[in-house]
């Protein structure tokens, strides 16, 4: 008996169809600064013009098990977005314009509507930073994933002057640290979310989520916030950016801390979106195990000299991102601690 590759667990017909729809949607990412053919071996684009040491920027992340939730609502095209949007402040951090992305998507049994409804929020977050789809690839994989499952990650690579990138070497003591509102949860944390919402507390994704008026799928979908807009304008007067993901605040904004320079945050400088508090209450999650899995409502934080958090807080509030002083550098080990007022 001949075996054939559709038996085996592979449509070929399907992924050529995804492949094609794929396609059309990158077309409408492309910049000047595009090279080459949608659905070559590489995706190329141009350095653009006006740097005089231009440096790339490259980083490689995932929306993590957040995607269990959009299968289990069939809702595809948020997590698209959340992935672009993630990626971009990564390299926002370093003070990087983003160029070009690529996306891996990899499922047990391609389904042409549903990579294209995950490529068209990829889409929707690289025309929001003028960014283009470069390529990217689509995997069946049916003895690694259930069916129906699906993961998903992405590439992005950006460029900033070499002179002008951050690295966190410029942070002095006195510094102020400014906190930039995220939405929820955005692409962290899920696995312990999932755990409590669908197993403590029985909630599905259609039902209503406790203290907000909304859906278990909205409130746990809401799309990743990206900070480009907020911090864009005030890049050059930062001393250092971090992007609050996995880890918390205590695990990344250690990351560009010099040495001896220890970050004081003040606990009750903001307040928390209701989810969180949601979730450590019907979870009954200490509140150090809630500061190291979740964002607790800052997604970003801006180093900054006191003389320049006016002009940081009234960009923020352009782009409709609040924005609050949660503390400060002070002498003392490298690390973050919090404090009471």
């Amino acid at each position: 008996m001949t075996e054939r590759y559709a038996a085996a667990g592979v449509r070929l017909d399907a992924a050529d169809e995804a492949k094609r729809r794929i396609a059309a949607l990158a077309r409408t990412t492309r910049t000047p600064l595009a090279l080459g053919e949608i659905g070559a071996f590489g995706g190329m684009v141009r350095v653009p013009p006006g740097y005089e040491r231009p440096v790339l920027v490259l980083s490689t992340d995932g929306v993590g098990t957040k995607v269990l939730v959009a299968a289990r609502a069939g809702i595809h095209d948020t997590v698209g977005e959340d992935l672009v949007n993630h990626c971009v402040n990564d390299i926002l951090v370093h003070g990087a314009r983003p160029l070009a992305f690529l996306d891996y998507l990899a499922t047990a049994e391609l389904d042409p509507d549903t990579a294209a409804a995950i490529v068209t929020g990829v889409t929707r977050g690289c025309r929001a930073h003028d960014m283009t789809l470069a390529g990217g690839e689509t995997a069946q994989l049916p003895d690694l994933y259930q069916p129906g499952q699906y993961d998903l990650a992405g590439t992005i690579v950006g460029v900033v002057e070499e002179k002008a990138a951050l690295h966190g070497d410029r942070v002095r003591l006195g510094d102020v640290l400014l906190g930039y509102a995220s939405n929820g949860l955005h692409t962290n944390g899920y696995t312990l979310a999932r755990r409590i919402v669908f197993e403590r507390l029985g909630l599905d994704v259609d039902q209503p989520f406790p203290d907000t008026g909304r859906t278990v799928a909205q409130v746990l979908l809401d799309v990743h916030t990206s900070y480009a807009a907020a911090v864009n304008p005030v890049l050059s007067r930062l001393h250092a950016l971090a992007h609050i993901t996995g880890g918390g605040i205590p695990g990344n904004l250690v990351r560009v801390l010099p040495a001896e320079c220890e970050a004081v945050v003040e606990a009750r400088a903001w307040p928390w979106p209701t989810v969180f508090r949601v979730l450590m209450r019907a979870g009954d999650v200490s509140l150090g195990e809630m500061r190291r899995v979740f964002n607790l409502g800052i997604g970003m934080i801006a180093v900054a000299a006191r003389d320049d958090t006016e002009a940081a807080m009234a960009a923020a509030k352009r782009a409709g991102v609040d924005a609050w002083i949660i503390g400060e550098v002070r002498a003392g080990t490298r690390g973050v601690r919090f404090v009471e007022r």
